[in-house]
């Protein structure tokens, strides 16, 4: 039990890192600034910036409120797997633009993003309470 209780913090530990960097580094300077204002090894479309940041943004979210509400915990499992998958293609794209060191970083992030993702199949988080009628009393 002492180790399901110390690997659940663990993960929650690892999801608030990775949404931090998602909403707050990652994605919002997508969706807040113009492209040619972003250090882009290749030029991306204004309107393809804005589809990766809304999804990084999506997916911080995703790690984290159904946690919280206990509301459809799953997609938790389903954010951190997206991630992975949209760390993968920046890797890629890192490369191909000629920064390795950035892909590297891009890879480690999606090895977290995974870990998340197989850790919470492993340590699901209970489902919401729901609060029962009180028994009725019989006079």
């Amino acid at each position: 039990m002492r180790t399901v209780v110390s690997r659940n913090r663990l993960l929650w530990t690892t999801q608030i890192l990775l949404a931090l960097f998602f909403a707050g580094a990652s994605g919002a300077p997508k969706l807040l600034l113009p492209a040619d204002q972003l250090p882009m090894p290749l030029p991306l479309s204004q309107g393809f910036l804005w589809f990766i940041g809304t999804c990084e943004v999506l997916g911080a979210l995703g790690l984290i409120l159904p946690g919280l509400t206990r509301v459809q915990p799953r997609l938790t499992i389903l954010a951190a797997a997206c991630l992975t998958v949209l760390t993968i293609c920046a890797a890629v794209y890192q490369v191909m633009g000629g920064q390795p060191a950035n892909a590297l970083f891009a890879l480690v992030i999606g090895a977290l993003a995974a870990t998340v993702a197989y850790g919470r199949t492993r340590i699901q988080l209970p489902a919401r309470r729901t609060i029962s009628p009180a028994p009725a009393i019989a006079m």
